[in-house]
């Protein structure tokens, strides 16, 4: 099985090391020995011998220690450069070979600034061990040159390695970050859209039992006590039921719309407020209607959750209030509808209903609407729902009711 050079790397540094360390040293050590053009001509002289496996030694430390691998390579091929004339070797790239390694690690691990600051410092130093007068009074080499333009030509390469692994680390990065971000936003999404269809199915299933609940006790009632009107409260029962299979059905059906069609009827709204007020009426529950100011026209979701809070608000009033007449009163200032329900029955308090989730639908019906909503026992007895909705043709009040976290 054929291993991947990079892959290898990765997983041998000290292996990667150690082979890097003893090619250098082999290249420096016969460079020592060559003369122009490049020819055998002697052993390796012993002192270059010492200082090129001192510096070879020294490059195994470039992954914890750049800067101070830079400094020691750097110096110990100055060391080399300035031995070059009395040990009978030309000093060049080959020479440096060390220096130049250490200083592509540095410009791969650190900053473009840092390897700017070390590649003026090597190359003014190699430089200058570089530019030593020979015999023939020649201060200034072709070769010495080209030491000087291959050690900036690494540090640039190096740079421009690393600039490109961050640039793509970032990029990365960034495309995991939105990946998440849109994974997020679709939980959320369904979370609400849970939500939405819950409050739904229970405004629904809450109000259209209760009223079912409601007929079939004052039929049964009426069986024993008054058989004659017992038939006329039976009627109301089966419409009540027939309604709430019909809503129920609808408001399934969302689960199932895929967005290419339609709803198969408008959303309830005010409009259907006379038929809801008459189905309660048929429940036992005589509900007193009163509207102040000029009535406006409301923006759909406005005036679905309008018609939800009033149904949800009288189906609890029939439920826990014991009483046989309700209020309502519709309300409307400037940009501003308030929906007041309240009732007459005995005292009681938000605990003694708190098994339902009611009032927390209604409070985020409210919320999403751009309005706010206040429940609770009024000072002498009974309950009272009041809630202030934006109409929706103009921005939202400042609404003045604190929230209550009240559940029924």
């Amino acid at each position: 099985m054929i291993v991947e050079p990079r892959q290898w790397i990765r997983r041998h540094p000290r292996g990667t090391d150690n082979t890097l360390a003893v090619l250098l040293f082999a290249v420096t050590l016969v460079s020592t020995t060559w003369e122009q053009p490049p020819y055998v001509r002697q052993w390796p002289p012993p002192p270059a011998l010492a200082v090129s496996a001192l510096s070879a030694g020294i490059l195994l430390q470039h992954r914890r220690h750049p800067c101070l691998t830079v400094v020691a390579t750097t110096t110990c091929s100055t060391v080399l450069g300035v031995l070059g004339p009395t040990s009978g070797y030309q000093f060049g790239s080959t020479v440096a070979s060390t220096a130049i390694a250490a200083l592509v690690s540095l410009a791969w691990r650190t900053d473009q600034r840092t390897t700017g600051r070390y590649t003026a410092l090597c190359v003014l130093t190699l430089f200058a061990a570089s530019a030593v007068r020979t015999s023939d009074g020649i201060h200034v080499q072709p070769d010495e040159v080209g030491l000087v333009a291959i050690v900036l030509l690494a540090a640039a390469v190096a740079d421009s390695a690393r600039s490109r692994r961050d640039y793509v680390a970032a990029v990365e990065a960034r495309a995991e970050l939105a990946e998440r971000t849109r994974e997020d936003e679709a939980r959320h999404r369904v979370a609400a859209e849970r939500m939405r269809i819950a409050r739904e199915l229970h405004d629904v299933v809450a109000h259209h039992i209760t009223l079912a609940h409601a007929q079939a006790a004052t039929a049964d009632y009426l069986l024993a006590t008054r058989p004659d009107r017992a038939g006329p409260a039976m009627s109301h029962l089966v419409p009540t039921l027939a309604t709430a299979l019909k809503e129920l059905r609808a408001t399934v059906g969302l689960l199932r719309h895929n967005g290419h069609e339609g709803p198969l009827e408008p959303a309830p709204g005010l409009a259907r407020l006379p038929a809801l007020l008459a189905s309660f009426a048929h429940a036992g529950l005589t509900v007193h209607r009163t509207d102040d100011g000029p009535e406006q026209q409301l923006a759909p979701g406005v005036d679905l959750t309008a018609f939800r809070i009033i149904q949800e608000s009288l189906t609890n009033v029939t439920k826990h209030a014991g009483t046989p007449a309700a209020r309502l009163r519709l309300t409307y200032t400037g940009d501003l509808l308030t929906i007041t329900v309240s009732d007459d029955g005995p005292p009681r308090t938000v605990a003694d209903t708190a098994a339902g989730y009611g009032l927390i639908g209604m409070r985020e019906r409210a919320r999403a609407a751009g309005g706010r909503l206040r429940a609770g026992p009024r000072p002498d007895h009974g309950f009272e729902v009041v809630a202030e909705l934006p109409t929706g043709t103009a921005p939202p009040a400042r609404p003045s009711l604190t929230d209550h976290e009240d559940v029924r």
